[in-house]
């Protein structure tokens, strides 16, 4: 769970200037003394101090004077630095894209989710897959037992992509993959997959998850040292730019960071640094900035305070749009676009009174589409217990339904733009990401950071400062330490058995025993020869291998004998 507003030390403050003659300051000064001070002599305020989720300090009321930036800086949606939203219409022209996240056991399992999915009206598919698939694992290794489908989709070959994908219809859907540390596999499983369904690779939409610096950061499902897999996901960058025009080669993503423990501001600003990042890695390719910034797209948390989300999603704009255009040089309207998925915040889920978090969802949702998301997942209300049921997801699902349809929200473009305490928010936030900027250049860039354990120690004070809030009472959870009940939970249980281990295992002999071993060999080693030179694209090298028929497993492994493998330094 995130930083708490308890015990963490105070953001710097803005406190109005002591301006003389200002008629907004002395009609402040004149509510304090005359209206303001005789309240709390009759009643105190509940607590003394407030701060959002995140520790910045809130004031009592926000004036005319509160934000810093004028109206250039807010501006319309559509234009220029895109507080706003990234066009003009926002979702009176089209409403976000309603992306459930799914994946569980076999290939046919998950495919029978997506199928029901569609078949109720969600827009685009979202894979989950499991941890043997997000490790480079093959599903018969004895690393995999025990773990196969159970917190995703096991995909461990591209014959196992082509069942996972059977009758959907590839050229119309977008389909969006979390996987980092071998998405260069997957994703060539993806695109040979769009093939045999008769769909060239420039038509076929979607985006790769591929952040692997986030790995280091935050969720550790990382394969090869940092350096390497940074080289990786250039090359995914450069062969998309090339052919794959309308796929997202890098989703940059904020969101595990913030499931780590992480503040709001350390969400934006670190994902946003690994963003700098990659930029600057695909420039140093050679690649001009306006070939590929336009196919970059983000994914955020959206957690609990609901004002500093949205100012959170107004910020990252901003601060995307000008990094774009002044650091690197974009000239594309489209390149300085952030565009970005957001998924509320699978830890702020509890499994006490399970049922409330249908409520934390609906908030959490209801501030990424005032944020100007372009797609969401709303968490199923079992979260914390299991892979969702049919049931939970059903019910997500429709929260975001309700939302679109009968809310009233998505009538009006970024309808909170204008408030004194959003805007002073939003300038806050932007402030501090820049201090974060600064502080992560000063230690030579976002690789020498995670080697140094700079992200890993902040992420794991806000953390601990968090738990120790929950656990001194001072942060309420409700049904956790505030509001508790003794009733028993009832949720339909979803059990994943060893199944799937069984059936991929069998897949994978069968396999093994059917393919050309000298042509799968030859593609393996030529795959290691361009993994060798400092500068050739790997990606042709992974698409021979598949056809060739190597397994995940197989191809992680060849990429292990040139770069090795990596251990994080201890960070306690």
């Amino acid at each position: 769970m995130s930083a708490s507003r308890a015990g963490t030390p105070p953001l710097r403050s803005s406190p109005p200037s002591p301006d003389t003659g200002d008629p907004v300051l002395e009609r402040q000064r004149r509510w304090e003394s005359e209206v303001l001070g005789p309240a709390l002599a009759r009643s105190p305020e509940r607590k003394e101090r407030f701060t959002t989720l995140g520790g910045i300090p809130i004031d009592r009321v926000y004036t005319p004077r509160s934000p810093r930036s004028g109206f250039e800086q807010v501006g319309y949606p559509g234009q220029y630095p895109f507080t706003r939203g990234v066009h003009p219409t926002m979702y009176r022209g089209r409403l976000w894209s309603m992306r459930m996240f799914s994946g569980f056991g076999s290939p046919e399992d998950t495919n029978r989710r997506f199928r029901y999915l569609l078949k109720h009206g969600e827009s685009g598919l979202s894979i989950a897959f499991d941890d043997p698939t997000l490790y480079g694992i093959d599903a018969d290794d004895l690393e995999a037992r025990g773990e196969v489908g159970k917190c995703g989709v096991n995909v461990s070959s591209l014959d196992d992509m082509g069942r996972l994908l059977a009758e959907i219809p590839l050229g119309r859907v977008t389909t969006s993959m979390t996987i980092n540390a071998p998405a260069n596999i997957v994703w060539g499983m993806y695109l040979l997959t769009g093939r045999a369904h008769r769909v060239p690779f420039d038509r076929l939409g979607g985006t790769t998850q591929n952040d692997i610096l986030k790995e280091y950061i935050a969720q550790k499902e990382f394969l090869y040292p940092p350096r390497a897999a940074l080289r990786l996901v250039t090359d995914t960058i450069e062969y998309g730019t090339r052919h794959t025009p309308r796929w997202n080669p890098v989703s940059i993503s904020g969101y595990h960071i913030r499931e780590a423990g992480s503040t709001a501001v350390q969400e934006l600003a670190f994902t946003l640094a690994d963003g700098r990042t990659y930029v600057a890695e695909a420039k140093a390719r050679g690649l001009d900035v306006d070939d590929f910034a336009p196919r970059l797209s983000f994914f955020f948390n959206s957690h609990n305070d609901f004002f500093e989300e949205i100012a959170k999603f107004r910020a990252a704009r901003r601060v995307w749009a000008r990094v774009m255009r002044e650091e690197f040089g974009a000239k594309k309207e489209r390149s300085l676009w952030m565009r970005f998925h957001t998924q509320t915040a699978g830890c702020s889920c509890t499994a006490r009174q399970p049922e409330l978090n249908v409520v934390r969802t609906t908030v959490q949702a209801l501030a990424g589409v005032i944020g100007g998301t372009q797609s969401l997942h709303t968490n199923s209300y079992d979260e914390a217990i299991q892979l969702p049921s049919e049931d939970a997801v059903r019910i997500a699902l429709r929260t975001q339904q309700i939302l679109a349809h009968e809310s009233g929200i998505a009538d009006a473009i970024d309808p909170f733009a204008g408030s004194y305490y959003v805007e002073w928010l939003t300038d806050r936030l932007e402030e501090e990401t820049q201090r974060y900027f600064d502080r992560i250049d000063e230690l030579g860039g976002v690789v020498a950071a995670i080697e140094r354990g700079f992200f890993q120690r902040e992420i794991q004070e806000a953390s601990f400062r968090y738990q120790r809030a929950v656990e001194d009472g001072s942060e309420k959870v409700v049904g956790v330490n505030a509001y508790v009940t003794d009733t028993p939970v009832k949720v339909p249980r979803l059990k994943i058995s060893e199944a799937a281990r069984r059936s991929q295992s069998r897949r994978l002999k069968a396999l093994r025993a059917r393919r050309d071993p000298r042509h799968h060999a030859a593609a393996l080693d030529r795959l290691r020869a361009v993994a060798a030179t400092e500068s050739g694209n790997t990606m042709p090298g992974v698409l021979d291998a598949l056809r060739a028929r190597a397994t995940l497993g197989e191809i992680v492994r060849a990429f292990q004998d040139v770069f090795g493998s990596y251990r994080e330094r201890s960070m306690y």
